[in-house]
């Protein structure tokens, strides 16, 4: 497992191995994607350890987090269950890596201004969502139904994906009608994102601009077709 860690690079740093670090892990595996477990407990920790990279230790301190390669990774999450915890490991993440991307979770609404404060890019409240999620059921159930089979392979094997537009794409320059990506590979595009903004909904003459992100849907094996071709001139 050493060599393996030791190898890490562009990965992702799990802090907490938790309900929420798990289901982080779980995504990400399904990708998949590198990514390293830092768990405080031994006990956690070997209970994963067979199915995962786990490093024992204390995310909050510098020596643990050179351990997992910070300085190598490509992002972090701050996933344990005390905001206290988090807020000591959002600081000493960021001063190791100041281009590290740093998702964060909080328990109270009033620990996420001090959560940004401190160096994450983007919190996530599990309280917050569940509460959100259980009045969706009851007012929009079936818009729920379709993300659930959107967003977590229930029913149809479909994914909600984000397709980057390189410099040399093949699609640079073409509009959404032109670039045939519903036609030709069963892509549907939802959105643009721009530095600007978000383009939700975009028309057939919009056009696919190079640092473009497509928000699209469709089978994962031609979002990952589609991705390739979109990295690099076709």
């Amino acid at each position: 497992m050493e060599r393996d860690i030791d190898r890490l690079g562009d990965h992702y740093i799990i802090c907490g191995a938790g309900r929420v670090g798990r289901s982080a892990a779980r995504e990400l595996a399904r990708k998949p994607v590198s990514f390293v477990i830092l768990e405080n407990s031994d006990t956690k920790a070997a209970r994963y350890s067979d199915e995962w990279l786990v490093l024992v230790g204390d995310a909050t301190k510098e020596q643990t987090l050179r351990a997992a390669h910070i300085e190598r990774a490509r992002g972090l999450v701050a996933a344990t269950t005390t905001d206290a915890t988090n807020l000591y490991i959002i600081l000493t993440a960021r001063a190791l890596n100041p281009k590290l991307k740093i998702i964060a979770r909080a328990s109270e609404e009033d620990a996420e201004k001090h959560l940004l404060t401190a160096g994450a890019d983007f919190i996530v409240s599990p309280y917050s969502f569940a509460g959100q999620r259980i009045a969706q059921t009851f007012l929009r159930p079936h818009v729920v139904s379709f993300l659930d089979t959107a967003t977590t392979h229930l029913g149809m094997d479909l994914e909600i994906g984000e397709i980057c537009i390189g410099r040399d794409s093949g699609f640079a320059g073409k509009t959404i009608e032109t670039s045939c990506l519903r036609q030709e590979h069963g892509v549907i595009i939802w959105a643009i994102k721009r530095d600007n903004g978000m383009r939700f909904n975009p028309a057939p003459n919009d056009r696919i601009e190079p640092g473009d992100y497509l928000i699209a849907m469709g089978e994962p094996a031609q979002l990952r077709q589609v991705e390739q071709m979109a990295a690099s001139k076709s």
